[in-house]
């Protein structure tokens, strides 16, 4: 094979011998496209698209990481990283080495400091359950099923968020392979450049092999699901906006519009019904409140109400994601202020009327979240106070009809916006501007310099990528 670098000259050939001897320097699987496992292993949560890379590693440790990163670098192949696969539909692309971290699934558990150290290919429920056998809780999303590496290195927005910030924030190190080869433990006093970029830049600076972050003490949680039929959306919406500006930062919430399909694996109640889903996660040192500021919500006549005490560990039940793989198209925005012109502006093309059904989630961001990291990092727009999700499925309309679609959801609410998007939602087509967008402007031109000394050939490019800066 005859590969050219991203600059279009032409690299070293890489041929059956060069993947042989590959393999020998690896414990994992080393895999060419005419390998019968090819398929399986770069397959994840997201079908839209999938990598098709020249190689696969499918690591089962740093060494392996290693090897496979000093193997592209000296092919001058791109490098692709792939954990559960979320974010699949954004970043897949033709060529180069794709480094599968799934069986790096290490994790430890340190009691006594609050934190826990977790391998690439780790999920959010081995941590959560690990976690609550000590009476801690971490910082995980809505869906337990992804991987903890690169949804905290990509900010982390989870159902404790309001109360503490960003995942991210409370990152303590990073293990980390450079395009060097080299593995590195990465802190803030280690090398803070890296660690900051790491924070917020994902797999752009290296492969992230492990992170220790920090748990919280967080056994319950006054959670669960107000379920609304889909006359009531203009009510209900428009009072959870409101609603949203009386809370303390202990509650953490969001309101979903969801069109559901006519399928036996839902509950009859839901089962081909579209819904207003209002998603509660109070976590506050007594819950005694919850009760009271759930109440206003309550007041408008939910046809299911799942809100109640529960361990942290049941808390997926509350957003309750599909937790099997699915092709999806999905679009995201920031925004600032959330009217009742802005209300009006959305139920104008989302609702049962709609042509192409969607799932809108509304979520609730403040809080902590408003307020700078301890440790600086560069996850941004900490300004914006909701962030809007768009989904739709590509079992139910066809991409041709969604983009369309989505294009007219974000252009009815772009009053309402800040021209930011939160990256750990980028899981559909992204360009380069879009990109930029996940971040404060300043920070962007700081992580394109860092990249331009840790990465200035941007080997690490099939994702979310920011190119190197110019220099000279």
């Amino acid at each position: 094979m005859i590969r050219f670098d991203h600059e279009g000259n032409k690299v070293a050939d890489v041929d059956a011998a060069a993947i042989d001897a590959l393999a020998k320097q690896v414990e994992g699987l080393v895999l060419a496209p005419d390998n019968e496992r090819y398929d399986a292993e770069r397959a994840g949560h997201q079908t839209t698209r999938w990598h098709r890379p020249d190689v696969i590693v499918s690591a089962v440790g740093p060494a392996d990481v290693q090897a496979a990163v000093a193997f592209a670098n000296g092919y001058g192949l791109p490098v692709a990283v792939q954990g559960t696969g979320h974010a699949l539909a954004a970043v897949a692309a033709e060529g180069g080495v794709l480094i599968n971290t799934s069986r790096m699934t290490g994790i430890r558990v340190n009691a006594e400091a609050g934190t826990v150290w977790v391998g690439a290919g780790v999920k959010w429920d081995q941590v959560i359950h690990e976690a609550a056998t000590v009476g801690l809780a971490p910082l995980s999303g809505s869906a337990p099923g992804v991987g903890v590496v690169s949804y905290t290195l990509g900010g982390g927005l989870g159902l404790l968020s309001r109360r503490y910030g960003y995942a991210a924030d409370h990152v303590r190190g990073i293990d980390v392979v450079t395009v060097d080869g080299r593995l590195r433990h990465v802190t803030e006093t280690s090398d803070p450049d890296l660690f900051w970029a790491l924070r917020g830049g994902r797999d752009n600076f290296g492969v992230v092999t492990g992170i220790e972050v920090d748990l919280m003490p967080i056994t319950t949680i006054y959670g669960g699901g107000l379920f609304f039929d889909a006359g009531s959306a203009a009510e209900v919406l428009g009072s959870y906006v409101r609603w949203t500006t009386t809370v303390p930062d202990e509650m953490t919430s969001s309101v979903a519009l969801i069109s559901f399909p006519e399928v036996p694996a839902l509950p009859e109640p839901l089962r081909g019904r579209y819904v207003v889903h209002v998603r509660i996660a109070y976590a506050a040192d007594t819950l005694g409140a919850g009760e009271g500021l759930v109440a206003p919500l309550r007041a408008l006549n939910p046809f299911i109400d799942t809100v109640a005490e529960m361990p942290y560990a049941q808390a997926g039940s509350i957003h309750n994601d599909p937790p099997f793989p699915g092709s999806f198209e999905s679009g995201t925005a920031l925004l600032g202020e959330f009217d009742s012109a802005a209300v009006r502006a959305l139920l104008g093309h989302v609702g049962p009327q709609a042509p192409v059904p969607h799932v809108v989630e509304l979520r609730h961001l403040g809080g902590r979240l408003a307020h700078p990291s301890a440790v600086p990092n560069a996850v941004g727009h900490r300004d914006a106070r909701y962030a809007i999700n768009v989904v739709s499925r590509l079992e139910r309309a066809e991409i041709t009809d969604i983009r369309p679609a989505h294009e007219r959801v974000f252009a009815a609410i772009a009053p309402w916006t800040t021209g930011g998007r939160a990256l750990n939602f980028m899981n559909g087509e992204s360009d380069a501007k879009d990109v930029a967008s996940a971040y404060n402007p300043e920070d962007y031109r700081r992580l394109a310099e860092i990249k331009a000394v840790y990465d200035p050939q941007n080997i690490f490019r099939l994702n979310h990528n920011i190119p190197p800066a110019v220099t000279g």
